[in-house]
């Protein structure tokens, strides 16, 4: 009797540990899963914010630019404006989250996706930042100039210095084009991950 009793103590305890751990375990994969749905529901917010406003900036920038290749490519002289990109992207938002333990709660195809978008961003905001420069250096300083220190009076052309103003204009009409692409490629994995995972 003595030794049924010490193997009942045993086994209640052992059910004891276990249902605790079980429970343990349990609640942490309930946190999990909620920290990972909040996760994705943040940057699923954030993609649908930018996708919607780049949408706008977008058909802005290429009337612009169509409106200065048009009148340029008539022998027209359009006037050169300062050429100003302002963004509130920070590197650090994203690397925040993941550090914070998202990378080990997201889909390896969503974290591509999210790279890819990444990617994508910081190489348009580089190449607009140097168009922005050159705007700064050649463009801001000569505003009061007249439209003959832009361009060759007689052929109408842009001055050799100034030849970049319609490419930095189309690229970023390019940029919008990719970062919707890649928003919108990144909300779509989003999506069906938070669907996967419900």
């Amino acid at each position: 009797m003595h030794f049924g009793g010490w193997l009942a103590e045993l086994i209640l305890v052992f059910v004891g540990v276990y249902g605790a751990f079980w429970l343990s375990n349990y609640q942490q994969h309930q946190q999990d899963a909620e920290r990972h749905d909040r996760i994705l529901a943040s940057i699923e917010q954030t993609l649908r914010k930018g996708i919607e406003s780049g949408k706008l900036n977008r058909a802005n920038e290429e009337r612009q630019a169509a409106e200065f290749r048009r009148a340029l490519d008539a022998g027209e002289m359009p006037t050169l404006r300062p050429f100003v990109f302002i963004t509130d992207y920070s590197p650090g938002d994203f690397a925040t989250m993941l550090q914070s333990g998202g990378i080990q709660l997201l889909d390896l195809q969503t974290l591509t996706a999210l790279r890819n978008d990444e990617s994508v961003i910081r190489w348009g905001l580089s190449r607009l930042a140097r168009y922005q420069k050159l705007s700064d250096e050649l463009i801001v300083p000569n505003l009061d100039q007249d439209i003959s220190f832009f361009y060759d009076p007689a052929t109408k052309k842009l001055r050799k210095r100034f030849e970049i103003y319609p490419e930095a204009l189309q690229a970023t009409v390019k940029f919008a084009n990719e970062l919707e692409r890649t928003h919108t490629e990144l909300l779509k994995r989003i999506q069906a991950e938070r669907q996967q995972n419900r």
